[in-house]
């Protein structure tokens, strides 16, 4: 009988509120499928835990971290709640550096054409894949001048990172449409050249996979125009972390979009949504890109069973929103957060 170990980081905001959820539609597949067990530890971390403790991510709540076969996280920071030098703190990508979570994996999918704000907003279906752990992001542990003439920012881009986010990205295609899609900024800078390159390189060890390149700013275009056309799209960090909020909202709004953060041993699965403080509490949060990631976890674990349970969540929330009232206010429903969670609890135990 398979017994997984799992760390809930549910953070801060709505955090908790959608964490709620996506554990009750968990406990959900665990009865109808009773040779999964999962046991499930509550850890603190995020703007909250900075308050009490002085450290939003502790180095000995780190280190549990490790001990677990997936770690589920709510969301975390507070805007009023920074470092001295004014950046809000954010836990979760020391999280994503310190297990190497390479790869983050950004499904964005219509359940009903209602959802989006595009005339053809059907049959939206793709996978934004994201390289994590450098790129633009890389500059963030500097610190500015406020009163000096300039600030730099330095874009990372190494071999090893590169190669096996692209080795993620068509090992997924082959397992969806065969097409992947590289978004980058080659034709200014040489970090980007340096990227598109060693994506040509292991593309040739993928004959059967279709592969094309696009510039960032030509990609935000295409999604609006064309969403439909696209099915794995990989590129650079800050790159990723612009492109998938835009594709979330071309499917109903960030409630809607699940994530993984995975690597090598360790993976996180958290809605790609933030703390939204000003409804925290209120029970109007999305909990669906929780739940969603609840299933992107079972789909990761090792074992059938783990992968069934991750089918049957994925087909309960299918069969939810299939009815266009069964919404959250965000996406123009009244139904309250625990509601949308029971109702897709439900549809597992059906």
């Amino acid at each position: 009988m398979p017994d997984f170990r799992i760390a809930v980081l549910p953070g801060d905001g709505i955090g908790p509120d959608v964490t709620n959820e996506g554990l009750k539609t968990l406990r959900a597949v665990e009865t109808v499928l009773p040779e999964l067990r999962f046991h499930c530890d509550e850890l603190s971390v995020g703007a909250g835990e900075f308050l009490r403790s002085g450290n939003p991510l502790p180095p000995e709540t780190m280190e549990r971290m490790k001990d677990y076969d997936a770690i589920l996280l709510g969301a975390m920071g507070l805007p009023g709640v920074r470092w001295p030098d004014g950046k809000e703190m954010t836990p979760q990508i020391d999280i994503r550096e310190v297990l190497d979570l390479y790869c983050g994996v950004r499904p964005i999918r219509t359940y009903h054409p209602d959802d989006s704000p595009l005339k053809r907003g059907a049959n939206i279906d793709f996978v934004l894949i994201r390289e994590n752990t450098e790129g633009l992001f890389y500059g963030r542990h500097g610190s500015a001048d406020l009163d000096a003439d300039d600030a730099k920012d330095t874009m990372r881009v190494t071999r090893h990172a590169s190669v096996r986010l692209f080795h993620s990205a068509f090992k997924m295609a082959r397992d969806r449409r065969k097409k992947v899609t590289l978004v980058d900024k080659a034709n200014v800078l040489p970090s980007m050249a340096y990227f598109r390159t060693i994506f040509q390189q292991i593309a040739k060890e993928y004959p059967d996979v279709e592969t094309e390149a696009c510039y960032v700013d030509a990609a935000a275009l295409f999604l609006v125009r064309r969403p439909q056309d696209f099915d794995v799209m990989v590129t650079e960090n800050m790159f990723g972390d612009i492109l998938s909020d835009l594709a979330a909202g071309l499917v109903g709004g960030m409630g809607m979009a699940p994530s993984g953060d995975l690597g090598d041993k360790y993976a996180v699965f958290q809605p790609s949504h933030g703390t939204a403080p000003d409804i925290a509490g209120k029970g109007i949060a999305n909990p669906v890109a929780m739940i969603l990631s609840t299933a992107m976890m079972l789909d990761w674990l090792p074992g059938e069973a783990a992968k069934e349970g991750g089918r049957r969540l994925h087909r309960a929330v299918e069969s939810v929103l299939a009815d266009p009232s069964a919404r959250t206010p965000d996406v123009g429903g009244t139904m309250k957060t625990h509601e949308m969670g029971d109702r897709i609890a439900a549809a597992v135990l059906a």
